[in-house]
């Protein structure tokens, strides 16, 4: 029993001890760290900067994709941008012109009206391009191309391997049955993911009001690009000479169309030999004259097929068969009598 007592207090002095010894770093570091507790939390209040609460506004509105088509890594930072002038109201390429027109109101301005632009791809060649070899490997473009340069005799044009449709967000690509990615305009944003995911840098942003495009990247000779796909651009020029408003140009052995020129007329796509320039209007709408026409004359003198016809002071008339449906008949009208009629765009 004395032992058992005699055990029971060397075992409470040795707890004491260890307590004594364990208390005092105890409450040493947890003074530390409520003094720097209370330190951050006077620095976060004393150093804190500002934040507009326009940022918290613009990001409420924005369609929150996160694709980084603005040119900033996130909708925070664009709205943050926008806020310090850095960025254009409507600068984010999913918004809406409604969202624009919000954001615009938010921060006191105007939104201006913008071009939709869609992702496009310079190359319809896909089963009409010949393979130099046979590729036995994994289906991305970016690993073809480790191979000899890819599969594809044209060192120009796309493989096929989708690595843009796997990159697009918005489900906006889908591959098309000659090998070739399509592209929906509806759903396409512009945010330039399938851009950075070619290898080939062949996908440029078009304004989706032009459907005339030159499918095709190649820059070699005629002889050659022909032999290597049979819808390549062989550098002809016959398209640039047919083109009513200058608005295609040979960059070497390359029919390059400019945009801001070209008028729709679909001329270049008639004219090519090999099929390399699509027209995304299959069947053009033709001009319509109505009897408030005052015989002007300024629609013949833009008409790039003479196919208004009509003397001065009398009602004109459009030859159906060699209207092309360019409109620019329609712009020059003074008095409005002019439309276009009928017309039907291409899926693609």
């Amino acid at each position: 029993m004395t032992i058992s007592v005699v055990l029971i207090l060397l075992s409470s002095q040795q707890e004491s001890s260890l307590w004594s010894a364990i208390s005092g770093p105890v409450v040493i570091l947890g003074s530390v760290g409520l003094l720097l507790g209370l330190g951050l939390a006077f620095a976060a209040k004393k150093f804190a900067v500002p934040k507009d609460p326009r940022v918290e506004s613009i990001l409420s509105v924005l369609p929150a994709a996160n694709c980084g088509g603005c040119g900033y890594p996130g909708c925070g930072a664009f709205a943050t941008a926008v806020v310090e002038g850095k960025a254009p109201v409507s600068g984010c390429t999913v918004a809406s012109s409604a969202v624009n027109a919000e954001i615009a109101r938010i921060m006191g301005t105007v939104a201006e009206e913008k071009e939709k632009m869609v992702a496009t791809i310079l190359c319809n060649g896909g089963k009409s391009a010949v393979n130099a070899f046979t590729y036995n490997g994994p289906s991305s473009c970016v690993a073809m191309s480790m191979v000899m340069g890819g599969p594809k005799a044209c060192t120009y044009g796309c493989l096929g391997g989708g690595d843009c449709i796997e990159a697009c967000p918005f489900d906006a690509m889908t591959m098309g049955e000659n090998g070739i990615p399509l592209i929906d305009s509806e759903k396409c944003v512009a945010c330039g993911k399938c851009i950075e995911a070619c290898p080939r840098d062949i996908i440029v942003l078009w304004p989706d009001s032009r459907k005339v495009v030159v499918a095709c990247s190649s820059r070699d000779k005629g002889a050659v690009s022909r032999k290597a796909c049979s819808v390549a651009c062989i550098g002809c020029g016959k398209c640039a000479k047919v083109c009513p408003v200058n608005a295609i140009e040979m960059d070497g052995f390359l029919a390059v169309i400019n945009p801001d020129k070209c008028i729709n007329c679909g001329l270049c796509a008639l004219e090519c030999p090999t099929g390399a320039i699509l027209d995304g209007i299959p069947v053009r709408p033709k001009a319509f004259i109505d009897t408030t026409c005052i015989g002007c004359t300024l629609c013949t003198r833009v008409c790039p097929t003479d196919a208004i016809v009509g003397k001065v002071k009398e009602k004109h008339t459009v030859i159906a068969d060699k209207c092309i449906g360019c409109g620019q008949c329609v712009e020059k009208c003074p008095k409005n009598s002019i439309k276009m009629m009928g017309g039907v765009l291409s899926q693609q």
